[in-house]
């Protein structure tokens, strides 16, 4: 299992329409947000590092994203997710 910490930048004036869209992207929660800079931190949890990719990848490509950067990773090998 993969967890990505990604730091999410969107006009302010989008941030519901941005919220509610990555909210539809698998493995991907909204946990913090800052209104009056249109900054998220988005957690994503992948299968493996190419899934991982894949979804930032696909956050990157979302309406309104002007910025998606991962800035915290975990790795936890099989078996030790508990």
């Amino acid at each position: 299992m993969n967890l990505s910490g990604i730091l999410v930048v969107v006009p302010p004036a989008r941030l519901d329409a941005a919220i509610t869209d990555l909210s539809t992207l698998p493995g991907v929660e909204v946990h913090h947000v800052d209104p009056a800079t249109g900054r998220l931190i988005v957690v994503q949890e992948a299968d493996g590092v190419e899934a991982e990719m894949a979804g930032l990848v696909a956050i990157k490509a979302r309406p309104h994203v002007r910025l998606a950067e991962m800035v915290y990773h975990y790795f936890a090998p099989e078996g030790e997710e508990s």
